[in-house]
């Protein structure tokens, strides 16, 4: 399997890290973002939409979207489980990986897309067509973060991993999404002391460095 990735894009990343826990070696095909190589042909054969991550598979077919990817080498390589053990574990990990996604994750990219000089008139991910910054959408998300970062420092009050007892799929991407957010200037505050202690023991694990 190869994975078209760039090492500095967080979406990729989750990947990397998914596939570390898993022990799982994949082909890296090191895709440049900022000469635009995802917006030209060949990559635009992988994926018309011009966005890493892409995991061409044994069989030739290519898959996009990190959750999506991370879905089909849980199918391959069910252990350990990052999606679950139980059906309630199930449910859990993917309420919080949706809640992460939607508050927290969100919040980064429309900062970084909104603020980022590289970005003018490229608001929206990949090969859409030209959209211009929306400063105000910057605030929203400084608003977004702030309410996100409460919520998951109280819920980490009384837990070590975030869906279940043990490290999912859900820490992968929070994780990803913190480091992330903190390249686009939302800072985790320092009384966020459950959620540091958490981001710390994540950070530390092998797999944080794929």
């Amino acid at each position: 399997m190869r994975l078209y990735d760039s090492p500095w894009a967080p979406s990729p990343r989750r990947v990397r890290i998914f596939a570390a826990e898993k022990g799982i070696a994949l082909d890296r095909v090191e895709v440049d973002l900022g000469s635009g190589e995802h917006l030209r042909e060949p990559f635009l054969k992988c994926n018309p939409r011009g966005a890493v991550p892409v995991l061409e598979t044994d069989d030739g077919e290519c898959l996009t979207e990190g959750p999506a990817i991370c879905r089909y080498l849980e199918a391959l390589y069910p252990h350990p489980p990052l999606f679950g053990a139980t059906p309630i574990e199930v449910g859990r990990i993917e309420q919080w990986t949706r809640r992460v996604e939607g508050e927290g994750y969100a919040a980064g990219v429309y900062a970084f897309r909104n603020s980022a000089r590289s970005l003018a008139n490229r608001a929206l991910i990949g090969a859409a067509p030209p959209v211009p910054q929306i400063p105000e959408l910057v605030e929203r998300a400084r608003i977004m973060w702030a309410a996100f970062v409460a919520d998951l420092d109280a819920h980490l009050g009384t837990r070590e991993w975030i869906a279940t007892d043990v490290y999912s799929f859900a820490d992968i991407t929070a994780l990803v999404t913190l480091d992330f957010c903190g390249r686009a200037k939302l800072a985790l505050p320092e009384d966020a002391v459950n959620l540091r202690r958490w981001h710390a023991a994540a950070s530390a694990r092998p797999s944080a460095s794929a």
